[in-house]
């Protein structure tokens, strides 16, 4: 199995062991982070090698598209890299099939491997983010919907890390597409429109990190990221005064939470995943008092 690059993997051990001797119950949630990130990375370094993948349209369009509220990567024509992609889908429901899955992962696979759902047509819809075209895919096959947004989404990172960092490249000719994505004031990703997994405060900034493509963004108010709300019915608590780094935002307007968590410095695309795992328990405790993560918003 490939390694990460050195610095990286250096990172990614580091936090790993801190995690596992902090609770031993998450090492099996770890030894499949290990497979599932490794194949991710790899996938990285066979697209970063694709002359194919090219900038996204013309910065003037990308522009009009933030300004309207919508993520840079909507509607953008891709030409999907099946060849590097579709493989890692038999892979990832292998891992997760031998990570605690079992027999749902492995019908997955199945389908793929019969033929009766196109390894291709998952990929796109999942880079697009088409979460319904998903669902509904996967209720008529029999498969659950969970997983298969799960294998689709571990597929197509990569390429959306990609993309997104190819259109938000800080040179001098994109200077006007960074000028609109520091003005972007919305929950949901810039560029794909996904939800941010956490919030990063490093001093005194509130660091988005949307939970496909890595992008970091920041409203230009606490407030809550899926609905907006300001009053009362949001608010922010500390689930374990002996953790305090570790932070819940909670809206009782729309039900959402958003996990929040000091860091001296933004968490590089693969290892963000980590820090997910890392603040597992405030998903528990949100779980625990009704709040949820709301589907996708509805763009158009």
């Amino acid at each position: 199995m490939p390694c990460f690059h050195d610095d990286v993997a250096e990172q990614a051990a580091q936090r790993w062991t801190a995690l596992s001797g902090a609770d031993p119950s998450l090492t099996p949630a770890i030894e499949l982070q290990r497979l599932l990130l490794a194949e991710m990375i790899t996938i990285l370094a066979q697209l970063e090698e694709l002359s194919s993948i090219k900038p996204l349209g013309d910065s003037a369009g990308v522009i009009e598209k933030l300004k309207r509220g919508l993520p840079g990567l909507r509607g953008e024509p891709v030409e999907l890299p099946v060849a590097v992609l579709a493989p890692s889908l038999d892979r990832f429901c292998r891992y997760l099939a031998d990570g605690g899955a079992g027999e749902v992962a492995r019908h997955v696979a199945e389908t793929f491997e019969s033929g009766r759902m196109s390894r291709a047509s998952l990929l796109g819809a999942s880079l697009a983010r088409d979460q319904r075209a998903i669902r509904m895919g996967a209720t008529q096959m029999g498969l659950s919907p969970d997983l298969l947004w799960l294998v689709g989404e571990l597929a197509t990172a990569p390429l959306a890390y990609v993309l997104q960092r190819r259109m938000f490249a800080h040179d001098d000719a994109a200077r006007s597409v960074g000028a609109a994505l520091a003005a972007w004031d919305r929950g949901y990703c810039p560029a794909c429109g996904s939800w941010p997994a956490l919030a990063e405060c490093i001093d005194d900034r509130r660091l988005l990190r949307c939970s496909f493509c890595g992008t970091g963004w920041e409203m230009q108010s606490r407030r809550c990221v899926y609905c907006n709300e300001t009053g009362a019915a949001f608010g922010i608590v500390t689930p374990d005064p002996a953790r305090p780094e570790y932070l819940l935002e909670l809206c009782d307007g729309c039900g959402g939470y958003t996990k929040t968590l000091a860091v001296g410095a933004p968490a590089p695309f693969p290892l963000l995943a980590i820090e997910d795992l890392e603040t597992c328990a405030l998903d528990r405790v949100a779980a625990e008092r009704g709040y949820a993560r709301p589907p996708l918003a509805e763009l158009v």
